[in-house]
Formats: structure tokens, sequence, C-alpha cells
């Protein structure tokens, strides 16, 4: 009989190291997920930031090339400044969400943070490789106009 109590004890802590081992893991996959799906979010938002800086600077110098006055901005371009002053201060909220929400979201809110800046950033990258294409086709013209002038 003692030794019928000796292997259940045996079989009973074999069992609980297993599942302290398994628990211990699946914790330490659940960080890991957590870890990256951070990290995700706090990169997404470094280059969404990086994208919203660009397009400024390249709005700012469309606007220098076209206005006869680059000291006096035009109403089309403290729009354009109001626009992207609003998407960084969008993003400010956001990292202020990273910060002080972050350490108590669910995994599912990480998620739709991440995919909320990511779908922003989807939604400004056409627009970024338009004023792109603008600058370019606006060098050209410049050049086209200085030379003419040249000319003549």
């Amino acid at each position: 009989m003692n030794a019928y109590l000796t292997l259940g004890v045996a079989a009973l802590l074999l069992l609980l190291i297993i599942l302290a081992v398994g628990w211990s893991l699946w914790q330490r996959r659940r960080q890991t997920l957590r870890n990256n799906s951070l990290q995700n979010l706090l990169d997404l938002a470094d280059r969404l930031e990086t994208d919203l800086k660009t397009c400024r600077a390249g709005l700012q110098q469309a606007h220098a090339v076209m206005s006869l006055n680059p000291d006096l901005p035009a109403a089309s371009e403290q729009d354009a400044e109001h626009a992207i002053d609003a998407g960084l201060r969008a993003l400010l909220q956001q990292r202020l969400w990273i910060r002080d929400r972050s350490p108590r979201a669910s995994q599912q809110e990480l998620g739709e943070a991440a995919h909320s800046m990511q779908a922003t950033r989807d939604r400004l990258q056409p627009l970024l490789q338009a004023l792109t294409q603008a600058q370019i086709d606006l060098n050209s013209a410049m050049r086209e106009h200085l030379r003419r002038e040249s000319d003549t």
C-alpha cells in the first residue's frame, strides 16, 4: 500500500511540474507576443510621425516655390499646415495612450491601435507619392520658366 501512495504522490508531483512548466511557457509566449505588439505599435507611431513631417516639409517646399512671397503663407498652405498639425496632435494622443494605457491594455486593444495606425499610414502613402510627383513636376516647370526668362 505504501508503494502505491509513493507512486501516486510522485505522479501528482510530476503532473504539477508539467502544469507549472506549461503555464510558464504560456506566460512567456503571451509576454513575448505583447512585447512584439508594443514594439510594432511604437514603430508604427514613429513611421507615421516621419510620414507626417515629410508631408509637412513637402507642402512647405511646394508652397514656397509657388508663392510670389514665400514669407506670406497662402490660405491653402495654412489649411494644409492645420491638417498636418491635427494629424500630429492625433498621433500625440496615440502616444499618450500607449504610455498610459498599454501596460493594462488587452492584446486586442493593442492590435486595434496598431491596425488604426497602419490604416492611417496606408491612407497617407498615396498622398505622399502624389506630393512627391507634384514636387518633381513643379521643379521641372520652374526650371523651364527660369530657362525661358534667361533666354529673353
